[in-house]
């Protein structure tokens, strides 16, 4: 299951970006020709993101349907299944891929900075 590590390097990317705020909302695309099975990808993301330290954060994710651009009739389409990226009206082979290879963390959305409290009653930001 390497949606695992594919949410470890999401919370790594975005632990960064979010520089010690609170991270309510992670969105990221992921293309139907990636070997991403969203489901997967949903659970391990629960299992990370308390690791990391973003109970709170939420994942979104944005599908992106696979498309070709045909060299032999030059329509460009989407396909329809990810196991054959053939030019669904030519049947062609001689494709280019134009869409369904995304996988990218397009935004988040923070709160503000978590302010920590010791015992002594100072404060840490």
């Amino acid at each position: 299951m390497h949606e695992l590590s594919l949410c470890q390097a999401i919370a790594g990317v975005v632990k960064s970006h979010a520089a010690g705020r609170r991270v309510d909302v992670v969105r990221v695309q992921v293309g139907a020709l990636r070997q991403v099975v969203p489901d997967s990808l949903s659970f391990c993301w629960t299992l990370v993101r308390d690791f990391a330290g973003m109970e709170d954060a939420e994942l979104e994710l944005q599908l992106v349907a696979g498309a070709v651009s045909c060299r032999s009739c030059g329509a460009e389409a989407e396909i329809a299944s990810r196991f054959s990226v053939a030019c669904p009206g030519c049947g062609s082979a001689d494709v280019e891929v134009i869409r369904g290879e995304e996988f990218m963390v397009t935004s988040i959305e923070v709160g503000e900075v978590e302010v920590v409290t010791s015992s002594k009653g100072t404060e840490h930001g």
